[in-house]
Order: C-alpha cells, then structure tokens, then sequence
C-alpha cells in the first residue's frame, strides 16, 4: 500500500504537461516500468526514442504506444546493452540523426548464474553498471546542448543493503550470488548518478526506486519473492510514476541534481547506521575504472 499513501500527497497538475517537441530516450522500453514510462511520455506528445534488445517483442510495444497514444513520433533502436561496442555504435549515430532533451536509463538485468558476455565482461555489470555508464557519457555532448536536459536512472531500493564494493566489479570472487549482483549494481548506479551531477552542471540527473512492480523482469529474475508479494506489488503505471514526474515535471528539476527519489520525494541513499557509505575516493575511482572500461570498447570509427 506505499504507492496508495504516497500517492495522496501528489499534486496530479505536476504531469499534466505537454511535452511535444521534447525527445526522450528509453532503454528496456519494451516491457515493464520503461514501456509504461514510454507510454506516459507519448501520451503528452513527446518525441519517444525506444531502445530495446528484442526486435519482436520491441516492434509489438511499439505499435501499442502508437496506437494507445495516438503519437507517431515513436522511434524503435535495437541495441544489446550488455554489449558496450554495440551502444557506442548506436550513440555515435544517434546524435548525428536526432536531438535529445531527456535520457532514461531503464534497462536492467537481473542474471542469477555468473554469465559472461562475448567481451569477457560479467552480464549483470556489463548491462546495468557499465551500460548505463556509457549510454549516457556518449550522449552528455548531445544532451548539453538542449534546454532542460535530464537524465534518469531507474535504480532500485534493493541498494540500501550494498556498501560499494569497487574491487571486484564483476563479482569473481566467492559465491555469485545474483540479487546480491544486482544490488551492488543498483547502488553504482547511484554513485554514477552522483558523480556526473558534479561534473555536468547544466543537466539534471536523478535515480530513483520504482517500488516493487509487477513487472516482467520481477516475475522471471525473483520467482520466489514474486510469490510471496504478488499481491501487494505495483502495477506497471506506478512503478513508472516517479520516472514520468522525474522526465516531465517542472517540480522535479527545482530539487538538486544527483538525488535519490522514491514517490516522487528525494529519499537518504543508506540506511541509518548501515555502514554503507564509501569513502570519496572509492566513488572516483568506479568512474575512472568505468571510464577505462569504456574507452576500450569505443572503436575509432572512420571520419
């Protein structure tokens, strides 16, 4: 019932905006909190830049955005965020062909057996932590050129119960454990969102706890906990809520860049006497690690 008492403090006038001529850029938009995110979006005429890994299942969302909506400015990217080549790639064109006004880092992965890509690279952090890292850098000089630029990173809760651990980003050493994986990725996220609040002045960046949604992801990665919860869990819609007033409102952008939000409310990032909190030059050094990772993958394209 959180989102039900949260919710009685909204003021509904918040997202009764209209946003055409603004583009907004979702990643895993295809399902879950990121196609209901999408959808709200194009509902008030925004320009919707769909980045999803499955063509099929992308092409199905994105007819039902158009239909739903109305909107026919809905654009479709297929892009592996595990695959950090492959976003380079798609970045590099992306702002050659289009503007962007507000990227929303959605896409997730929760991989419970320790999986390695093609890169030699962990899933879980290749496609939350590591592509997160470089969808946005790549479009920060596109970003920094429209007017009220935001990004948006969809974390989750769960990373109240990790400390940052920065010397075993890929989770090679012990037991692999995949919930706890994700919530150490969950709180890089963060970090991350921290640091370029710090260093990109003129964009407004935000992370935020959708809540526990029912939400395909949910289902497949947490069957036990889905079970337990199901009854009690989000729709769809209000997880994606705080992502929509976060992307649209003009509430949103007054708060300080780099806050952790839950129902639409910047929440503390650790728990009280939780030992989470890392020393400054363990943050630093993720983003230069991060940097380094994402360096090697960016191919010198001709020209």
């Amino acid at each position: 019932g959180g989102y039900e008492s949260a919710s009685k403090h909204f003021n509904p006038a918040d997202v009764e905006v209209d946003v055409a001529g603004r583009s907004f850029l979702v990643t895993g938009a295809n399902s879950g909190i990121g196609k209901a995110a999408a959808k709200e979006i194009a509902r008030r005429g925004g320009t919707v830049h769909l980045v999803c890994r499955n063509k099929e299942r992308a092409e199905v969302a994105k007819e039902e955005i158009v239909t739903e909506t109305g909107n026919q400015n809905i654009f479709l990217h297929i892009v592996d965020l595990s695959n950090p080549k492959e976003i380079w790639k798609f970045a590099e064109k992306f702002q050659n062909e289009h503007k962007l006004n507000v990227l929303i880092n959605n896409a997730g992965c929760m991989v419970n057996n320790r999986e390695i890509t093609e890169d030699g690279l962990e899933k879980n952090f290749a496609t939350n932590t590591l592509g997160t890292y470089i969808m946005t850098t790549a479009l920060v000089p596109l970003l920094e050129k429209a007017a009220d630029a935001r990004v948006i990173t969809v974390s989750s809760g769960g990373m109240l119960v990790q400390k940052l651990n920065i010397s075993d980003l890929q989770s090679g050493n012990g037991t692999f454990d995949g919930t706890m994986v994700y919530a150490q990725n969950k709180r890089q996220q963060v970090v991350m969102t921290e640091q370029w609040a710090k260093a990109h002045r003129n964009i407004h960046f935000s992370v935020m706890h959708p809540g526990w949604a029912d939400t395909p992801a949910v289902r497949s990665s947490m069957p036990d906990f889905y079970e337990r919860m199901k009854n009690s869990l989000r729709t769809e819609a209000q997880g994606a809520d705080t992502v929509l007033w976060l992307a649209v409102s003009a509430e949103a952008t007054k708060l300080p860049s780099g806050l952790f939000f839950q129902d639409r409310q910047p929440v503390p990032t650790h728990l009280p006497l939780a030992y989470t909190h890392s020393p400054p030059e363990d943050e630093e050094k993720l983003m230069e690690v991060l940097e380094e990772f994402s360096q090697k993958f960016k191919s010198v394209s001709p020209g």
